[in-house]
């Protein structure tokens, strides 16, 4: 038995042999870019599990056989990110040279906790996180590490605060009276799921008033005086730079200040919008960035990088060495007092894909003010398809948009009231996304069901969106009254 599957290996490792797959994502690259088939499907997943309905393989198939199940099973009904009017969620369609990375990753299969495991990509990952803190405004004290994405990174970061709010919590716990976290009431579940998972419970999340979508930082005095008065300790402010819901950004260098002087740890969830820092245009937005303690980045939002790979950052990297108190001495071997090179003594991860590579090579290939000006293209196409939605009839738009992200809804000749209203926005985003011509996404925001775009594709232009807002006219037009 052992071989034919040894033959195999061997086989699987040749040019021909990668051509199999390759191929399959050049074909999908050629097909999206001339706007071929549909954005994504309209198959449930109970049909689509019946596919996949299939006892375990026990013995293998040629890797042709393969290919073509991904190509006819898979490909067929997955979202393509790839195509200009998949204007969904905050998922990019990756960078090309990053994409052929990730296959280097996979064949060197490097570990990142540990220096001795990883021994260039360790170096790459430091050297990385130094260039990033150094677009924040950190500086030499400063530190961090790669992340599955924006939830861990903010929930590291989280820690981190809670060592320093309570020194000895590794050790006796919250204890009977934890501290609170201060958010924005547009914040990230992650800032309530990280309180919930560091035993601060979600009852102690209180959450501040927006105005125009961002923190109202009048709000925030008011909140933490009340804290205050309380006698409640407050752990972390979280502020937001690219909400999820409509891309805003809250007021960082009011919040900042307001911030250092309280004394406050400042956490900027920058998941989607701290890229920013990359744009001549944009990067204005995070104004007061360096006040914050920590911030969470998710290169393979903005940056366009394929999942995962997401960053967390600290001014003071001895803050994240402390939220990681424990030791494990068969794996980190820094003398007393000397700085460690392994990042398992900074990251909830041990076993670790070597990601850092894929964001340094599209850095490398592409350039931090090319990345910059793809921020900027997606941002200028979002713009137009607000001009647009303003100028058309059917439409209402919710905000003007900071960045790549706009909420709008469609009101029909403004007849319906607002439940009605509710219902055909959820209604007429299904029917659309179903039809395979775009594919967007829906919120809701002021209490109101709303369509929402997030133009993530840097081959989207302004026909495109165009596209997607006749097409969803044409879509309503078919609804009953």
């Amino acid at each position: 038995m052992i071989d034919p599957i040894l033959a195999a290996l061997d086989a699987d490792t040749t040019s021909d042999a990668a051509a199999e797959i390759t191929s399959l994502v050049v074909d999908y690259f050629a097909a999206t870019r001339e706007v071929n088939g549909p954005v994504s499907t309209a198959l449930s997943s109970a049909q689509i599990a019946a596919r996949f309905d299939e006892p375990l393989p026990r013995d293998g198939v040629s890797l042709a056989t393969v290919a073509a199940r991904l190509r006819d099973d898979v490909m067929s009904d997955c979202n393509r990110l790839f195509h200009p009017r998949a204007m969904g969620h905050q998922v990019s369609p990756p960078l090309p040279a990053a994409i052929w990375t990730e296959a280097l990753i996979g064949a060197l299969n490097q570990s990142l906790a540990v220096a001795e495991m990883s021994p260039t990509a360790t170096v790459m990952e430091h050297r990385v996180v130094r260039w990033m803190c150094e677009l924040a405004g950190y500086g030499e004290g400063s530190g961090g590490t790669l992340t599955s994405g924006g939830t861990e990174a903010t929930l590291t970061a989280l820690l981190a605060a809670r060592s320093a709010a309570i020194p000895n919590v590794w050790t006796n716990g919250v204890g009977s009276d934890p501290p609170v976290v201060v958010c924005g009431e547009h914040a990230h579940y992650a800032v309530a799921r990280a309180a919930g998972e560091l035993g601060i419970g979600m009852r102690n999340v209180v959450t501040v008033p927006s105005r125009e979508w961002r923190m109202d930082s009048d709000a925030l005095v008011s909140t933490l005086d009340r804290m205050e008065r309380d006698g409640r300790k407050v752990m972390a402010v979280v502020a937001t730079s690219g909400s999820t819901a409509t891309g805003s950004f809250d007021d960082l260098e009011t919040i900042g200040t307001l911030c250092e002087a309280r004394g406050l740890w400042l956490h900027v969830d920058g998941a989607h919008g701290a890229s920013a820092l990359l744009s001549a245009r944009h990067r204005g937005r995070l104004r007061g960035l360096e006040r914050a303690r920590s911030i969470a980045w998710d290169p393979h939002k903005m940056m366009l990088l394929p999942l995962a790979a997401g960053l967390v950052l600290v001014r003071e990297e001895r803050d994240l060495e402390s939220a990681f108190a424990q030791r494990a001495p068969y794996l980190f071997h820094g003398a007393d007092g000397e700085r460690s090179w392994d990042q398992g003594t900074r990251s909830f991860q041990c076993s670790r894909r070597a990601d850092v590579i894929k964001l340094w090579v599209a850095l490398q290939r592409y350039g931090a003010n090319g990345i910059g000006a793809l921020y900027d293209r997606l941002c200028e196409v979002t713009m137009a398809m607000h001009d647009m939605l303003v100028a058309h009839p059917s439409f209402e738009v919710l905000h003007r948009p900071e960045g790549n992200i706009l909420c709008f809804r469609w009101v029909s000749d403004r007849s319906l009231g607002d439940e009605a209203l509710d219902v055909a926005n959820r209604d007429l985003r299904e029917r659309y996304n179903r039809s395979g011509a775009g594919w967007i996404t829906a919120t809701n925001l002021g209490g109101r069901r709303v369509l929402r775009v997030t133009v993530m594709n840097p081959r989207t232009t302004p026909d495109d969106v165009q596209a997607v807002v006749d097409g969803l006219d044409r879509e309503a037009d078919k609804s009953p009254d």
